[in-house]
């Protein structure tokens, strides 16, 4: 446990003083026992738990750092150094305590985003009374109101109201996002301009922001690759300082040195070779990477996946959900001949208006885009739905009646089952060239005729291009991988400016796929936001999931780290950071061996003391936090599409 600030402060002033009284003692007895009653008052304000510490852990056999510290604290005040004793280990406190308060920064960049979500709501009860109660009396099914202006505390759904959002903290969205009646609201957002009232889903404790926050502490304390080697590093180091001041304490007088010069030499040898700015170059940028990304929307689950990143080579997106919304919509549509004389009164917009009134019966997706596509273009009669009230076959179609017949809106083939005629030459021309673009198509029958087709594509997501076209000026291999037809999944991915495009994939053959890419191009990430992916999810050289509303657990717990906004703008910034944050831990390493390197040669030459040694390492200690320190607003902030290097 290190002092508190301010016994540090009075450690470095007796240190100080204790110096000074050694500069001015001369042959004088008692000021040479107030100089050592200084020094031993600063060990004692800053240091004693740290020499403790160091005692305990050679006792124990264990030499580290503290260890070091306490044979060189301890060497050098009975050799009668005792004003740099005071001072090495003041400044070592001082030099710890700086490097905990930097990660303790790091480590709260996300953890500071609770601090504004409120602890009082209105709620709203049955018989439309408001009270103020506290967040933790707030049950699922609660309605609250939210002000323009408030932060929003619990997660739920807009019940009543339109505004503006911005849920930067959740989702790393820069600009508000409208919500109406509906959509999701998360805590920790704030509303902007407009009234809204919610239906909470999520209580105080289980929210979105409560799981980033949980998450995020859980991936700081997880060691990256780089981070376990650097401290496996520093364990067999130490102890082979250890041996090498002895060495210098032992061989020097053999070669004519004085004892007591040569035992300095070694006890100044153990201070500059303590290993503090070694071990702090790694952790420092690895928790100002994960809390950047974390505000930014992006939750690495850990150092592993930071360093996972940086190795990508290849990304392979799935489609559904991933490059597209998974919202389908009507794309086009054709009539075709009536199917007997009995229809002939029946006008082009009579059909169309059939179609939507047995399409907005439904809940399947296709049926509700038809309903939604059709409404739009002005094909729609609430009447004429309510009188037809048709029936859902499952996972097959709507069936109603008209005129004494079967009106029947579903797939070619369930179609094709209940007896209906297929469709003729310049029909299935039609349908053809509909699923070489990746449509799917329905159609509408009336008795044993079909008399409509529709077209139903999924909505591209409008940031996919730019997305794509980032990573690949980035120098990575992007590549598609769909359930859709080869053809279907080409085509879309030409829209995309993806050129390697697989198409009829059962979940199985994603995970194929992507250990083939493995092989081909190099480390390969996958990204997915469905169960289906969960499989490939895990097989990729790193996992990255669709976070949102519409993103599955199973692949969001698979991943190793989740676009939280379900954004792909999102992405680019996933595989900047790792590199960013790969360079700067490589020039902590660097600056951190250099440094002892510089300043032990200096040491063997005699033109280093022990107070100075450890003054470059306090230097050197917080020229890596700094360097570290960058990391938390600079790589993931940089705007989607910038310009970045091939790999190496």
């Amino acid at each position: 446990m290190l002092a508190p600030w301010w016994r540090v402060v009075l450690a470095l002033s007796l240190g100080l003083a204790a110096e000074l009284t050694d500069h001015v003692s001369g042959n004088t007895a008692w000021l040479a026992a107030a100089g050592m009653a200084l020094a031993l008052a600063a060990i004692a304000a800053a240091g004693l738990g740290v020499y403790r510490s160091g005692l305990k852990a050679l006792l124990h056999g264990r030499l580290n750092i503290l260890a070091l510290m306490s044979v060189a604290v301890t060497g050098a005040f009975l050799i009668g150094h005792w004003a740099e004793a005071a001072m090495v280990m003041a400044l070592f406190v001082a030099a710890e305590k700086l490097e905990d308060s930097a990660m303790a920064r790091a480590r709260s960049a996300v953890r500071d985003l609770m601090a504004g979500v409120p602890q009082t709501v209105r709620r709203q009860g049955a018989d439309g009374q408001v009270e103020l109660v506290a967040v933790q009396a707030v049950q699922p099914g609660d309605t609250l109101l939210i002000a323009p202006g408030e932060r929003i505390a619990l997660d739920g759904q807009v019940l009543h109201g339109h505004s503006a959002v911005d849920q930067a903290p959740i989702t790393g969205e820069s600009t508000p996002v409208d919500k109406q009646p509906g959509d999701a609201l998360y805590a920790g957002s704030i509303n902007s301009n407009g009234s809204l009232r919610m239906r909470v889903t999520d209580t105080a404790g289980h929210t979105m922001l409560d799981r980033i926050v949980q998450m995020v502490a859980q991936s700081q304390q997880e060691q990256a690759p780089i981070q376990r080697t650097v401290d496996r590093f520093a364990a067999i180091y130490t102890p082979i300082v250890m041996v090498l001041a002895l060495l210098v304490a032992l061989v020097l007088p053999m070669l004519g040195w004085g004892w007591m010069e040569a035992l300095y030499r070694a006890l100044a040898l153990l201070v500059i070779a303590c290993p503090c700015a070694l071990v702090i170059a790694t952790p420092v940028a690895i928790v100002s990477a994960l809390g950047n990304a974390a505000r930014h929307g992006v939750l690495f689950k850990g150092g592993q996946a930071l360093e996972k990143a940086q190795a990508i080579r290849a990304v392979a997106f799935d489609k559904t959900g991933t490059l597209t919304e998974g919202r389908p919509r009507l794309e086009d549509w054709c009539l075709l001949a009536p199917p007997d004389r009995a229809s002939a009164s029946a006008t082009t917009a009579r059909w169309l208006l059939l179609g939507q009134a047995v399409a907005v019966h439904s809940r399947h997706p296709v049926a509700s885009a038809i309903a939604a596509g059709l409404a739009a273009q002005g094909h729609a009669d609430a009447s004429l739905a309510a009188q037809l009230a048709a029936e859902e076959a499952p996972g097959s179609g709507m069936v109603a009646d008209w005129q004494s017949r079967p009106l029947r809106l579903g797939s070619l083939h369930w179609l094709a089952q209940q007896s209906v005629g297929q469709p003729d030459g310049a029909a299935l021309t039609r349908i053809a060239q509909w699923r070489a673009q990746g449509f799917s198509v329905t159609a509408l029958a009336w008795g044993g005729r079909l008399v409509a087709l529709f077209a139903v594509t999924d909505t591209l997501r409008g940031e996919a291009r730019q997305a794509v076209a980032s990573l690949q000026q980035m120098g990575l291999h992007t590549v598609m991988l769909s359930g859709d037809s080869p053809e279907a999944a080409r085509h879309m991915a030409e829209r995309i400016g993806i050129a390697d495009a697989q198409g009829g994939l059962l979940p199985q053959d994603k995970l194929v796929a992507v250990t083939k890419l493995n092989q081909v191009h190099g480390a390969t990430a996958m990204v997915g936001d469905g169960i289906n992916d969960a499989p490939a999810l895990a097989q990729a050289s790193l996992g990255i999931a669709m976070g949102g509303p519409h993103a599955t657990d199973l692949a969001a717990e698979t991943a190793d780290v989740v676009l939280m906004g379900g954004h792909l703008r999102a992405l680019p910034a996933v595989f900047r950071l790792a590199r960013q944050t790969h360079a700067i831990v490589w020039q902590n390493i660097v600056l951190a061996l250099a440094g002892k390197a510089v300043f032990l040669l200096l040491a063997m030459a005699g033109m280093a003391t022990m107070w100075m040694a450890v003054v470059a390492d306090l230097g050197i200690s917080l020229a890596v936090v700094a360097n570290g320190m960058r990391l938390r607003s600079h790589a993931a902030s940089q705007p989607l599409g910038a310009a970045e290097p091939g790999p190496q």
